[in-house]
């Protein structure tokens, strides 16, 4: 859906598109009550402005439709399309860093009781592993501000991407 069609969208089928950027209802509804947008621009500013609010429960609810990095997203849907194209690089990966990423996504897993969450898109392999085990040095508190950074690039490179797409 194009930014045309995003602000002449009725508004379930808006939330709808937003939820897919990212999964946090009261985000995406206020997203949608903002339309129309002149520009994906404004529409990316706005998402970010009312991201400003996101807090542990918003990035867990959000967490529960991501994959962990290096594992394959299931389903055929706009999120998952979207989760195989943010993590493409992962697909290169040598043995060596996908076995090590592996048990990096274990350590995070128990460390912090979520699924690591990184703004793939544009980032090699390496880059992602070296990103996770730094971040494993996080305090909780610090590691959950991180993570609901990394949620709100990966939603506003989604908007930016799906609202820009020729309608």
């Amino acid at each position: 859906m194009d930014l045309a069609g995003f602000n002449r969208a009725e508004p379930a089928e808006a939330k709808a598109a937003a939820l897919v950027w990212a999964n946090v209802p009261a985000w995406a509804e206020a997203v949608v009550m903002l339309r129309p947008f002149a520009s994906v621009e404004e529409a990316a500013a706005a998402a970010a402005s009312t991201s400003s609010s996101w807090d542990a429960a918003d990035l867990d609810a959000a967490l529960a439709h991501h994959p962990r990095i290096g594992q394959k997203p299931v389903g055929s849907g706009t999120e998952a399309e979207a989760s195989r194209r943010e993590q493409a690089a992962m697909s290169d990966a040598s043995a060596d860093v996908t076995t090590a990423m592996a048990q990096a996504n274990a350590d995070y897993e128990q460390r912090f009781g979520r699924v690591f969450l990184i703004r793939a898109a544009g980032r090699s392999p390496e880059d992602m592993l070296a990103e996770i085990r730094r971040r494993l040095g996080n305090d909780d508190g610090a590691e959950t501000a991180e993570a609901i950074g990394q949620l709100r690039q990966i939603a506003l490179l989604r908007l930016r991407t799906e609202l820009a797409a020729a309608g």
